[in-house]
Parts: structure tokens; sequence; C-alpha cells
């Protein structure tokens, strides 16, 4: 068996790994490179690898970094077969749609080609099987199971056998256990020799929430009269708040104002969310016997068109504004931070990952101006960043994940990190679990 990593590598995006058997390939993931701009330039290129001998893939779950170049595939050649769980299949068809119009944009902006288009989606989606949790799945040697990750809802740990031989992809995992979906799975039991471990966080240990914080910084910016804006992922984070606003309004724990929900795709994921209750946790599945509404609330107004989306300047502040993209590259939420950085009165939250190079890195570190649409905007706001809200597990998590697989691991990969998280997760597996672990060479075929 061989493995070669296209993506991914010293970065957190663009997760791409080919694993062959035989005379048979089939992909983990096949992911966006982002950094400074929604989609970096050598998206363009092409594969390298030929995407019409690819027998399956296999994306861990739905987010653009592990899926946004599957159209891609589909437009070079690729006439497989895509298995994941049924939120990713659902999430994703909604999250590529999304994108595509973006993509657009950028291969406008850069000059380049469209990346793909709706018809390439549509022909993806119709091979596209959904597989739940723990059922096997045969392609030519290869043997495919789905774990819960505990990352997003339906995120999967794919392992992969063939020849003997087991390895892991952890995919993103949890921040354990997470709200909704609950905590990962260990893959304990399993004699799993290799793994593919990501470590967006593996030089950081999370902090622990305060508690109360989402409550204070809402009664704080009320309180001073300002907006509180809240660049957030449309995927899992917004349902997260969602979850947690709905317990403070409920029961009285904030000061009613209006609470926007500023972007379609977020409604429309919520939407998925609904559809999928079986992969609640039970915790959760007890609280919808109580309210069976646990993404709606009073003051809550989701604001599909453009039209409300201009109607929230109208409405006088204080309020709340949920809106994406949750490192603001692009989406509603500029708009807002247009208006409301320069406002001392005002509050960003960041309650997600800012990657390098992106406006919200910049925002949060620290600068007083940055430029939105082309224009100089003061940042005079006051800013939060709350890191528990990180749906990834840290070091320690992922050290307790790779934990029970320790004896019979031959080597531990570390991918889908900054270059200086990933090394410091690779010298805590060899110090602290004795076991072998690098970050491997992008392009490079590895015998397994």
């Amino acid at each position: 068996m061989k493995l070669t990593f296209y993506g991914g590598v010293k970065e957190v995006t663009g997760a791409n790994y080919l694993l062959e058997s035989g005379d048979t390939k089939i992909l983990i993931d096949c992911g966006l490179h982002q950094s400074g701009s929604f989609c970096e330039e050598h998206n363009w290129d092409p594969f390298k690898y030929n995407p019409n001998g690819i027998a399956a893939v296999f994306p861990t779950h739905a987010h653009i970094d592990h899926t946004g170049r599957l159209p891609k595939l589909v437009k070079e050649g690729f006439v497989g077969k895509v298995y994941s769980t049924p939120p990713t299949k659902d999430f994703a068809n909604l999250l590529l749609l999304d994108s595509e119009h973006i993509l657009l944009q950028e291969a406008e902006k850069k000059n380049k080609p469209p990346l793909y288009g709706v018809r390439e989606i549509e022909e993806l989606m119709a091979n596209w099987e959904a597989v739940p949790y723990h059922q096997e799945i045969s392609v030519g040697p290869f043997k495919v199971t789905f774990y819960n990750a505990g990352h997003i809802l339906g995120s999967s740990i794919i392992l992969v056998e063939a020849e003997g031989r087991r390895i892991a992809f952890s995919g993103d995992l949890g921040n354990s256990p997470a709200p909704i979906i609950g905590p990962y799975e260990k893959l304990e039991n399993l004699d799993v020799d290799y793994c593919v471990v990501e470590s967006t966080y593996g030089n950081r240990l999370h902090k622990k929430i305060p508690e109360g914080i989402v409550e204070d910084v809402i009664e704080e910016t009320v309180k001073a009269g300002g907006a509180l804006m809240i660049p957030a992922f449309a995927m899992e984070r917004t349902q997260k708040l969602l979850f947690e606003m709905n317990e403070l309004v409920e029961n009285g724990r904030v000061p009613r104002v209006p609470i926007f929900l500023d972007s379609p795709l977020a409604i429309k994921l919520t939407d998925v969310y609904k559809k999928h209750r079986n992969y609640f946790d039970e915790a959760t599945m007890h609280l919808l016997s109580k309210d069976r509404a646990l993404f709606e609330f009073p003051g809550l107004k989701k604001t599909l068109t453009t039209q409300e989306s201009k109607g929230i300047n109208e409405v006088p502040t204080p309020k709340v504004i949920i809106a994406g993209s949750g490192m603001s590259q692009g989406g509603r939420i500029l708009h807002h931070e247009k208006r409301y950085l320069p406002d001392p009165k005002s509050t960003i939250l960041f309650v997600g990952y800012q990657a390098k190079n992106s406006l919200g890195r910049r925002i949060q570190e620290g600068n007083e101006k940055v430029k939105i649409h082309g224009e100089e905007i003061p940042v005079k706001c006051r800013r939060v960043s709350i890191e528990g809200y990180s749906a990834h597990a840290d070091q320690n998590q992922l050290l307790e994940w790779l934990k029970p697989m320790r004896f019979g691991l031959k080597k531990v990969f570390a991918m889908q990190g900054e270059e200086e998280a990933s090394d410091a997760l690779v010298k805590k597996i060899i110090d602290d679990l004795a076991v072998s672990a690098e970050i491997p060479e992008e392009n490079k075929a590895y015998e397994l």
C-alpha cells in the first residue's frame, strides 16, 4: 500500500491524500487551498494524479478545505463514487453550491477560467453515496469504515484496511465533547498501523471558556449601545452559537435585543441539522424532548435576501449580528465590519480559528486599520476572542485520541496545521507516546 500527500502539508487547508493498492486508487479528502484569500491560485493547478484513475473518494467531512476541489476532480475526468455520512453529503451539496459563485468571482479577479460549475456539482452529487458510521465499504482491495470525529455533524475518522494493514485518517478531530454532536470516537482494539492526524492546534491547549462569556459580551455591548458582530462559519460554529443563545434568551439571561442570523448558507445548513437529528448526542436529544426548536428563539431574525440583510442597517443599536465568513474573507460580515469596526461602542467577537493572512487574523492581532472592499477602515471597536469555541481538538486531545493506538502504530504523519503546530505535535508524539512521527513531504509517496 502506498500513501501520497497532495495537500495539507504544513498548512491547515487543502487536505488531499492518495492511497494505492495494486491498480486501485482512492482519495481521502479533496479540499480547497485557502489562506489569504478564499481560493489560492494553485487550486487551478492540474492534479498530480489522473482523476480518471481514482476509484472512489472518501471526504472526512463537508468543510470546503476538505471537499472544495471535488467538482474540479469531476471536471478533469473523475467518474468514480464518493462515500460519506448522510449529513456530510447534504452539507457538502450546499457548501459547494455556495462556493461556486465565490470561486467564479475569484477566477475573474485572477483572470482564470472557472474552477468548476454547477454542472460538475450535480454530476458529483449523483455519484455520492451516503453511508452511516461503522458500516464497512469495499472498493477493490480497500475496506473503509467511518467513525465519529466529533468535529461537525457527520464528520468522520476514516479507517482504511488493505494488504493486512490499517491506516486511520483523523480528518478534523473535535474539541471533545462537543455540544450537539458529542465526543470523538477512539479507535481502541483495532491494531492501527499508520495514522494521519490533524495538527491545527498541535502546539496549543484550549483555554477553558470562561463561564458565561457570551452572556457577558452581549450584556456589555448592549449596555454600551453598540453592535456585536460575530464572524462565524456557517457550518457548526453558527449552530453552536444559536444553541447557546437559545438557552440564554429563553431563560432571560440576556437583554432582549434583535439577533440577526445574516447568512443564507447558515440558515440552510441549520435546516440540515434539523433533518439529521439522529446524529445528535444523547444530551441534545433529551433537550429536544422539551424544546422542539433548539435553533429558534424570541428576537432571532433570519435574513435570507440581500434586501433583508441591508435592512439590518436600519435597525438601531444595540443588536447582535452573526454572519459569514468566519475569517472575514468574504460574505455579509464585511458590510457590518465596515460600518461598526470604527465604533468604540461596538464589539467584534471571534469564536473560530483565524488563519494567517486572513482579514480576521489582522483584526484579531490588533491592526489599527484594515482594508475592506478597497477602503481603509479604522478599527476602534472592542475585540474579544474565545479560543475554547474551536471545533478542533487541542494538543492534549490529539494525544489522548492517539494514545489507545500507540502500541501498534509504526508511524504517525502530522498534517493540516501550520508548520510550527505540526512540528510541536510531532515532538510530543515522539516524547509522550514513544511513537515514530513526522511531517511528511508534499507529493512524496510513502510505502506502508
